[in-house]
């Protein structure tokens, strides 16, 4: 059987509508589109008659439970909108919607065994894969800050752990001593690698260490708010939206900080061939927080915020360490573009998290403002 690589483009094209048209009923599929650049699932735009969706393939190799990726996702918007009738906001916010098959599933799977879904597309909106300026910081911020408000007294438990070992750093430098054993010969840029993580990996375990000991809940999560996955409305400059919803479970808020801030900070974006120019932006630090904990500081306690930091640098450096095991394994992880793709990436999160690390002082006095400031309001418990 021929791969999708391999089939003529008009083949492919007239497979996604008929695929598409399993979610619209008797509505008819027009065309479909690809959209974003993400490195997991293969996503697409789907116009029909009436309102345009979103069709994606979810990508069954890292997540070998699809059923469970849509329980969790349908629970999620459950919660969220129950939430929202309650307390509306006083600005766009939307939670997409999961559309249903014709025979009413919440997916839908192809003879090829492959796992689809359908969810509403949030229009008049756009992303950014860098940070455009400070208030588009400070959306990007509060954004997360309402996702994870959303979240708050949605029990953690009653969420599938869809990704085991999901932002562990530790397992993953088990994964990368283990991928380690079985190379030999090092370029400059690897051996490079090899000399930070051998340099920091003593630091790794920094917040698995405080969920043991208690310090830092376990909580309901996004698992990958980057930059791009924070819908900005088009008229008003305000976020308006989380998309990529695969990776919604159980989790330290601290994974979502640590990963929105890495993403939001560094203005060459994770992309940039220009690594060795990479810096963290603290102002643009200050702005995300400041637009985070402005919907996100009712629930959070003290302790929570002693442990920012940590996430900052460790999300950053974990992502570099990811991105490098998959460079050595051979690039069966992540999505390639070119020879040394991964390798680049590493070495840009590699550079962020040094540049984190030369910050340390300025970020936590941020943090510590922000701490004093929001900490003192009415009604704060710790």
């Amino acid at each position: 059987m021929l791969s999708e690589a391999e089939l003529p483009n008009s083949l492919i094209s007239q497979s996604l509508v008929t695929i598409a048209q399993q979610f619209v009923g008797c509505g008819k599929v027009q065309e479909v589109h690809p959209l974003g650049s993400g490195n997991i699932n293969d996503t697409y735009l789907v116009d029909t008659e009436q309102q345009p969706f979103v069709l994606q393939r979810i990508n069954t190799e890292v997540f070998s439970q699809p059923h469970q990726v849509m329980d969790n996702l349908c629970r999620f918007v459950s919660h969220a909108r129950e939430r929202l009738s309650k307390a509306p906001l006083n600005r766009r916010w939307e939670v997409p919607t999961v559309l249903k098959t014709v025979d009413l599933q919440h997916h839908w799977i192809d003879p090829q065994g492959n796992v689809w879904r359908g969810l509403s597309f949030v229009q008049g909106t756009t992303t950014f894969n860098t940070i455009q300026n400070q208030d588009h910081a400070t959306e990007i911020g509060y954004g997360l800050g309402c996702f994870h408000s959303l979240l708050s007294d949605l029990p953690s438990i009653s969420l599938a752990d869809t990704l085991p070992g999901f932002h562990i750093t530790p397992n993953y430098l088990l994964q990368y001593d283990g991928v380690l054993l079985q190379t030999s010969a090092a370029s400059p840029e690897e051996q490079y690698c090899h000399t930070l993580i051998a340099n920091h990996r003593h630091r790794l375990s920094v917040l698995e260490d405080a969920k043991a000991a208690g310090y830092l809940p376990l909580r309901s999560i996004h698992g990958d708010p980057k930059i791009n996955n924070i819908l900005i409305d088009t008229v008003t400059g305000q976020a308006a939206s989380l998309i990529d919803l695969d990776t919604v479970k159980p989790g330290l808020v601290h994974y979502d900080i640590g990963d929105c801030l890495r993403s939001s900070c560094n203005s060459l974006g994770e992309e940039t061939q220009q690594w060795q120019a990479v810096t963290f932006d603290v102002n643009l630090c200050a702005a995300v927080l400041e637009g985070y904990l402005s919907s996100a500081s009712t629930f959070l306690n003290a302790v929570e915020y002693e442990y920012i930091y940590d996430a900052i640098w460790l999300i950053t450096f974990e992502l570099g360490l990811r991105f490098f095991s998959d460079h050595l394994a051979g690039d069966i992880y992540f999505k390639t573009q070119r020879p040394n793709h991964n390798l680049e990436r590493a070495l840009v999160q590699f550079q962020l998290a040094e540049s984190v690390n030369m910050q340390k002082p300025a970020i936590q006095k941020v943090i510590n403002q922000l701490k004093a400031h929001y900490c003192a309001e009415p009604g704060w418990v710790a």
